[in-house]
């Protein structure tokens, strides 16, 4: 029960900082880590984010979090949301 816990409290800190980097890195000026929903889109009605900012999140992943993309393809579901490139960091990250 307790490493559920401490699972989830890690998964909640991940998703804040990943929040966090995204505004920082895409200069989503006027942002906070609270606009961005968990579970919204990052590219289409959500953020609304392009091809240019999916490059970013891909040099965001290797720079902080130690993964390399075997294929950018894999980007489209890994950049579905922030919930779900958290659960993807929290699985493959290396640093």
């Amino acid at each position: 029960m307790i490493f559920i816990l401490n699972d989830l409290y890690a998964m909640d800190e991940l998703i804040v900082e990943l929040k966090t980097e995204i505004i920082k890195v895409l200069n989503l000026e006027g942002m906070t880590p609270d606009d961005i929903a968990d579970d919204s889109e990052l590219f289409g009605e959500g953020l609304g984010l392009d091809s240019i900012d999916a490059l970013e999140l891909i040099v965001l992943l290797e720079k902080n979090y130690g993964i390399k993309l075997k294929d950018p393809a894999q980007g489209k579901e890994i950049f579905k949301s922030v919930h779900v490139m958290a659960e993807f960091i929290q699985a493959n990250r290396t640093k």
